[in-house]
């Protein structure tokens, strides 16, 4: 009797690989979200969602509905023979990979923009595709081995020492077919070695933020169409971390219509299937699905935009720690209230913003100054600054700066930091020495 009670899903990650689970019939996606972040042994996924295939579209549940809500009578019906199936995709994506806490979060997140770099279908930024998959080939292969005489090697034998990968997993097709595999497999290898000596671990933040910067990689696609009685789907709404995109797709490729920021969209409102965006002194029109799309369409909009405006200072604050290492001036930083800073990081997670999203039972609009007052307090709080000499002491903070990911909790201090005494700077000096050593040395 019990087993009737209970139901399979196999959640497929994004780096191909699955996990089984069994939940209870009248289950709600958190319940299988936590047995995710038990399976991972990872305390918080952050900018991941559950999805599900629906139309072939990914639609982000809500973890506070039910399950049986997304799997109809089948979920009534079926027992533990055939399973359910759910997809863990980015729900939210960022600039900078240093903003995700845990290695393996960082990897599943690396892994979902791989994919969605070979499915790219920008001819622009052909030079960045190149890039991309050179910091690909690093992070997966690592350093490229030069032989001792390869200078001295004949063609054929050079040519079979250099086909070390495919190229179609690292180009998108129209790219294969435009400048060909030979030309691929002797061309890429040189900006591979380029990256001698880059541990994987760095090979994958460049990777992530490389890949923002392509124009149709970070971004979540939902089609539409112009009119409601159009057979044919050829509006993209592309979500992205700094707002909203839209696309036309003609013969296969993506011209881009409009660009919307945040602070420009005045509200998403839908009726059905009917979806408008009210922007910039201008209403548009189009068409998804069906209302269940809108709902989940509006949702995920609502729930972007609140991350947005939760991270947008922490990103900023990580990209001046990186400038700081960059010019070599961790000696004298001014490093903000360490204890907010880190709340600010952590307060977006998706565990937490089922409860904090409005009720998609109800809500059919959403309009950016109502989304804006119901903003975290946190970001209205004044951060105090301390100065200190060496951040590099802060533990966090130490892994920001050397690239070292911890996958378990941090202890946080609970007040600020205040400026450090003259023997104080020494044993932080010798500390920020030994660490930058420990770092070249991997």
């Amino acid at each position: 009797m019990r087993t009737k009670q209970m139901r399979r899903v196999c959640v497929l990650l994004p780096n191909k690989q699955h996990l089984d689970c069994s939940v209870r019939m009248r289950a709600r996606g958190q319940e299988v979200m936590k047995t995710v972040l038990r399976s991972l042994g990872v305390g918080d996924l952050q900018v991941f969602g559950l999805a599900l295939l629906r139309d072939n579209e990914y639609l982000f549940l809500d973890l506070e509905q039910k399950l049986r809500k997304y799997f109809g009578k089948t979920w009534s019906r079926n027992s533990l023979k055939v399973p359910f199936i759910v997809f863990l995709r980015v729900k939210f994506y960022l600039e900078n990979g240093l903003l995700i806490f845990s290695s393996k979060v960082q990897q599943l997140y690396y892994w979902e923009l791989r994919q969605k770099v070979l499915q790219s279908q920008n001819h622009q930024q052909e030079a960045l595709l190149f890039q991309l998959a050179a910091s690909a080939l690093q992070a997966e292969v690592g350093d490229l081995e030069r032989r001792e005489g390869a200078e001295d090697e004949g063609g054929e034998e050079k040519n079979e020492r250099m086909q070390y990968f495919l190229p179609e997993d690292y180009f998108p097709p129209w790219l294969i077919n435009r400048r060909g595999r030979n030309f691929l497999l002797q061309h890429s290898p040189v900006l591979h070695g380029e990256l001698s000596g880059t541990p994987r671990s760095r090979a994958i933040l460049q990777f992530i933020k490389e890949a923002s910067s392509l124009q149709d990689a970070a971004l979540t696609f939902y089609r539409m169409k112009q009119g409601k009685n159009e057979l044919r789907s050829s509006i993209l709404l592309g979500v992205a971390l700094d707002g909203v995109y839209i696309y036309q797709e003609v013969e296969g490729k993506k011209r881009i219509l409009f660009a919307f920021t945040w602070s420009e969209i005045d509200r998403f409102t839908f009726q059905g299937s009917r979806f408008e965006i009210a922007a910039v002194d201008s209403k548009l029109v189009f068409y998804t699905h069906s209302a269940f799309h809108s709902k989940h369409i509006l949702k995920h909009l609502s729930d972007s935009h609140r991350f947005y405006l939760t991270s947008r200072d922490a990103a900023s604050y990580v990209q001046q720690l990186e400038d700081m290492q960059t010019r070599q001036l961790h000696r004298e930083a001014y490093i903000c209230d360490m204890t907010h800073l880190r709340q600010r990081l952590r307060c977006f997670s998706l565990t937490a913003s089922a409860s904090d999203c409005s009720n998609m039972e109800t809500d059919t609009t959403w309009t950016k100054d109502a989304a804006e007052e119901e903003q975290s307090p946190l970001l209205g709080v004044e951060s105090e600054e301390a100065f200190v000499d060496d951040p590099a002491d802060v533990t966090w903070l130490a892994e920001f700066l050397y690239g070292v990911s911890v996958d378990g909790p941090l202890q946080l201090p609970s007040s600020t930091w205040a400026a450090v005494t003259a023997e104080m700077k020494q044993v932080l000096g010798k500390r920020v020495s030994e660490a930058s050593h420990s770092f070249d040395s991997q």
